[in-house]
């Protein structure tokens, strides 16, 4: 088995091997043009992300700039997933991102790791756990998600968590590490930020 095959199995691999360096290379050229594009472009961005995703949906946008290992290309995401300024993915092997969730500003993806003793990080030894972000979660800005994690569905990210466990849907999730403060829930359905009340033609229309 070559280095290049041991990035999506756990193992330890050497990220320097010759192959990878040229098949992330290439990956990176084409995440250079994206970060390149004028805000006028925007067709000319969505077909990159096209190529440079292992997957992508409709509607998606993702504001530069963006920042990838492998330019996105071991990357699934859904459809109309929206990402502000800053996003990292770090993603030497897959990411997951379901439908309809949103990235705050500056938060970061990572799968890669590298071992506690020295003596093999000292020759650069790596493996990489995949990461799974489900359906209409909001993470807010800098989060930073370490490998192997899983997220769930409509799930909320508190600002700055650090995410080093996995966290269930439908809840308030926030700290360092990050914990599970709530439920989403019935005060959720009543206000949007305090003491701000949803208005009533709003919560009637979508049924809230």
């Amino acid at each position: 088995m070559g280095e290049i095959d041991k990035m999506h199995t756990g193992e330890l691999y050497l990220p320097d091997d010759k192959e990878i360096i040229g098949w992330q290379t290439k990956c990176l050229d084409r995440l250079y043009d994206f970060n390149n594009t004028r805000p006028t472009e925007s067709e000319k961005r969505t077909a990159l992300l096209k190529e440079m995703f292992a997957e992508i949906g409709e509607g998606c946008y993702i504001e530069p700039p963006f920042h990838s290992n492998f330019g996105g290309a071991h990357c699934h995401f859904g459809s109309y997933i929206y990402a502000n300024f800053g996003l990292t993915l770090v993603d030497d092997t897959h990411i997951y991102v379901g439908d309809h969730t949103m990235f705050g500003p500056h938060v970061t993806v990572a799968t890669a790791g590298h071992p506690i003793v020295p003596e093999l990080r000292i020759k650069q030894y790596q493996y990489n756990m995949p990461v799974h972000i489900g359906r209409n979660c909001w993470i807010g800005a800098g989060v930073l998600i370490l490998p192997g994690v899983t997220i769930g569905d409509n799930t909320v990210i508190g600002a700055g968590s650090v995410v080093t466990k996995d966290i269930p849907p439908n809840v308030l999730a926030l700290g360092t590490p990050c914990r599970v403060q709530r439920e989403i829930g019935e005060h959720d359905r009543e206000y949007y930020f305090r003491d701000r009340k949803i208005p009533r033609e709003i919560r009637d229309n979508y049924g809230i």
